[in-house]
């Protein structure tokens, strides 16, 4: 069984922006820098390479992003790889890789995101620092109206 998993700890690269739709959904789309570096054997010097990455929040994962997290927030992705295509205006095929975000977890400490916040928003609220968990093939339940006596919990298991 071959899985489509990726995981990647790195800094937004700029201010997550939410879009609605007619339907009701929202998505943000957003980037996210990875770096490595490493001490050059030859010289001696200290080398940094940078990767992007483009995610996508879709539901109430981004609703979250967009409320707490800032250019530069630390963010743990859980995703899977997914590549698209399409004509640009020269009718020319061409294709982006992006990752569908399923599960992300903000690593600022509650002080650093609150102080972007407030020199931002100049808002004085309190933050709690969510974590969660979105599978987009699965439509939420509204609240209350499912037993939890009846929900299949082997079904959740990722191995």
């Amino acid at each position: 069984m071959s899985r489509n998993k990726v995981i990647l700890l790195g800094n937004l690269g700029q201010q997550p922006e939410l879009k609605h739709f007619k339907n009701g959904t929202c998505v943000s789309n957003v980037s996210l820098a990875t770096s490595n570096s490493w001490k050059d054997k030859n010289s001696g010097e200290k080398k940094e390479i940078t990767e992007w990455h483009k995610l996508v929040f879709s539901g109430k994962s981004a609703e979250v992003l967009a409320q707490y997290c800032r250019k530069g927030s630390k963010l743990f992705v859980e995703g899977r790889l997914q590549t698209r295509k399409w004509q640009n205006q020269s009718g020319v095929e061409q294709y982006t890789t992006e990752i569908r975000v399923l599960d992300f977890q903000m690593l600022d400490s509650k002080q650093s995101v609150s102080q972007s916040a407030n020199t931002q928003e100049k808002s004085n609220k309190s933050f709690e620092k969510p974590t969660y968990t979105h599978n987009p093939n699965i439509q939420e339940p509204a609240q209350n109206q499912y037993n939890k006596d009846e929900i299949d919990w082997d079904d959740e298991i990722p191995f």
